[in-house]
This record gives C-alpha cells, sequence and structure tokens, in this order.
C-alpha cells in the first residue's frame, strides 16, 4: 500500500495507562506501539490515510502531558516527541516524505511552540544529537528548547530496523563490540538497562546487513541472551531470513509491516 509510514519516538516508556492514552489519540493509523521502561522510550507506528490528523492529536498530546525536566532513562533523548521520521512506502517517494517533515516540523513550532531540527538530507540523526543547540540552531524555531517538551528532531528517511540484543558480557565489552559492528549500514550503542548489558542498533540498510546478519556477528564475540525487535519489520528484510531462525532472532511474520496494514478496518478499501 503506497503512503508514508511514521515513526515517532516518545520519550516515555514506564506510565502504562498514560500510553494508553497516548494510543487513543492516533488509535486509527496506529500498527505498533514497542514501549521500554529502561530506555523510558516508546516508539508509536503509524501509517494511513489519517496519517497526518492522528500524528498531529499523538504530538499535541504528548507536548501538553510530559515534561523532559522529569525524564530519567538510558536512551539519548533531545525532547518528549523527540524523534519524528517520515519513511516512503509501496511506491511513496523521498521527495514526499521531505515534504510532510518540513510540514510537520513547521506545524509543530508554529501551533505547538516545540523548536524542531530535521534530519534525512541535511544530517543524520547522530549528526544532530551531537549539534542540536551547540553547533547549530533549529531549523523551525527560537534558539532556545521549549521549557518542557524541549525540542523534536523531524526526518526523511528510508526503512530501517530497530534491533537489540542483551548480551552476557559486561557493558566495557558490550561498548567495544558496538564499536565493531558500528558502520555505514549499522548504528548501534551499548546500554546498561538495568540488570541486562545491551547491543541497541539502527540497522539502516537492513537488507544489506540483516537481523541474523548483526546476530551472528554479536554471538561470535559473546553469548546472546535475548534479541528483541524495536517496533516493525519489513516483509522483505523477513524473507532474506530462513523461517526456522526467527523466533531465536525475535521475529515473528505478525511484526511486518505489510500484516499490521493489511489488519487495519481501512485496509479493505485502499
Amino acid at each position: 500500500m503506497r503512503g508514508l509510514e511514521c515513526v515517532v519516538n516518545v520519550s516515555e516508556g514506564k506510565d502504562a495507562e498514560r500510553l494508553d492514552d497516548f494510543a487513543g489519540t492516533c488509535s486509527s493509523s496506529l500498527l505498533d506501539l514497542h514501549s521500554d521502561p529502561h530506555h523510558n522510550r516508546s516508539v508509536f507506528t503509524l501509517f494511513g490515510p489519517h496519517l497526518s490528523d492522528d500524528l498531529r492529536s499523538l504530538a499535541t498530546a504528548v507536548v501538553e502531558n510530559l515534561d523532559i525536566r522529569e525524564h530519567a532513562g538510558v536512551h539519548p533523548r533531545i525532547g518528549v516527541l523527540d524523534v519524528v521520521p517520515f519513511c516512503p512506502l509501496g511506491g511513496a517517494t523521498m521527495d514526499e516524505a521531505v515534504a510532510a517533515r518540513n510540514e510537520f516540523a513547521r506545524w509543530i513550532w508554529t501551533r505547538l511552540g516545540v523548536p524542531a531540527f530535521l534530519y534525512g538530507t541535511e544530517r543524520t540523526l547522530p549528526e544532530l544529537r551531537h549539534g542540536a543547540f551547540a553547533l547549530f540552531g533549529p531549523d523551525f524555531g527560537a534558539s532556545l528548547p521549549h521549557a518542557s517538551a524541549g525540542a523534536c528532531a523531524v526526518g526523511a528517511r528510508g526503512l530501517l530496523v530497530a534491533y537489540n540484543l542483551v548480551m552476557e558480557a559486561d557493558i566495557h565489552e558490550v561498548r567495544a563490540l558496538a564499536s565493531e559492528i558500528r558502520s555505514p549500514r549499522v548504528r548501534a550503542l551499548a546500554m546498561q538497562a538495568g540488570s541486562d548489558v545491551q547491543l541497541s542498533m539502527n540497522l539502516v540498510a537492513p537488507l544489506e546487513a540483516t537481523p541474523a546478519d548483526v546476530y551472528d556477528f554479536a554471538a561470535a564475540r559473546f553469548a546472546v541472551r535475548k534479541a528483541e525487535l524495536v517496533g516493525l519489520v519489513p516483509e522483505e528484510v523477513m524473507r532474506r531470513i530462513k523461517p526456522e531462525r526467527w523466533e531465536e532472532l525475535g521475529l515473528s511474520e505478525t511484526n511486518t509491516i505489510e500484516a499490521r496494514i493489511a489488519s487495519k478496518p481501512w485496509a479493505e478499501s485502499a
């Protein structure tokens, strides 16, 4: 199905009741909600004919109800509505994703007063996190963050797979592993998530570096206790991996973007 996917990263991963309320604001477009209390972060995957309205409703609820000054979690963040990337699906173009990105960035500043930084064509998300406010100002908005909401990173990018491995190693060993596995196709950080040491990755070229590839690379160095998909995975990526490995890799055919789209009522008439 042709359209834009939007993968909204919110700086709240502990308050289930509040997250349910947020999900209710965007239910028509919501394909998946993944939360992590140690990261104190949730990922809302949105797609569909009501994407723009549902995204704005979710953004409004998040900005009105969360305070970045009260946030604590192991994941880097610049705001309560931390990252909002638009990704083309089913023949949609990157130009369309850039246009949607710019429109939303302008809206969140003019309507909610939250400064917005753009990424994708101008800079990568890691570059944005490193330089926001310190090396460059927002693309939309004031040179200071919103008092309670912080700022928002709004992007246009291709599909990626967010993927975590819990390793049987200490944080220093996993930091070295993250450095070793990091490449133009894989972004990686080592994080202490409670008692677990986690290799947290974004597979930015998931057809070239699949979950199976990074799992095997990590497992050759240390034992993997658990594999976790964050959000959804493109069906095409799943087809690159033998089905008998899906369970070991934390994958399921019900967690593909295509399967979740097919389950929505509006998909029947699209």
